[in-house]
């Protein structure tokens, strides 16, 4: 790589870092070396550590692809979130964790909060959520009715809408030829909300 000024450098990896976030595709640390044309990895390292240190980058400590353009505080921001496979729709199935790739999500949640499944079944077609949809879901508890959540029980399953009736919790389709689920509290365990839905128009 010819010699540039320092600043010049880094005005450069920023550009490639800004394009490459703002097309959904975050780069590693040696996607950068190679576009860079750096010698050493350990050189596309320091343009990014300053670069997060000078505020124009940001990064969540511990994860891959994980460089952000800074947001003003309480808007949303551009982040990748895992695809961790399939959910059922319909009938409980076995449930799947295949990682499959990153989705790119606007959100004011932290990355960690977030993943994506890909939706199986048609038992929430009237709830807006058809076959091969992709669901993002906010992990943690959820208590409140009529909220689309992910939820496991035993080791399969299901998005639904969540329910309660006389001390029991209950999964309700969108669906009418679907039957609830209905389950003693031990049973279930909610995995998360559904925050939003993706879907491709062939």
């Amino acid at each position: 790589m010819a010699f540039t000024p320092p600043g010049e450098t880094r005005d450069k990896v920023f550009r490639f870092v800004r394009d490459r976030i703002l097309c959904g595709a975050v780069p590693t640390v040696r996607e950068v070396k190679d576009a860079m044309g750096f010698s050493a990895i350990e050189s596309a390292r320091k343009q990014l550590d300053a670069l997060v240190a000078e505020g124009r980058l940001e990064k969540d400590a511990g994860l891959a692809r994980s460089y952000r353009l800074p947001r003003v505080r309480g808007e949303a921001r551009a982040m990748q979130v895992p695809v961790l496979g399939t959910v059922q729709a319909g009938r409980l199935h076995e449930a799947i964790e295949n990682p499959d790739g990153w989705v790119l999500v606007e959100s004011r949640h932290k990355p960690d909060e977030l993943f994506a499944l890909r939706v199986r079944g048609d038992s929430m077609i009237e709830a807006g959520i058809l076959p091969d949809d992709l669901v993002i879901v906010r992990r943690g508890p959820v208590q409140q009715k009529g909220t689309i959540v992910v939820a496991l029980v035993g080791d399969e399953a299901t998005v639904k809408r969540l329910g309660a009736r006389r001390g029991k919790v209950v999964l309700e389709p969108a669906n009418p030829r679907y039957e609830p689920i209905v389950l003693d509290p031990a049973g279930v365990r909610v995995l998360g909300r559904v925050v939003e839905v993706r879907r491709q128009l062939n």
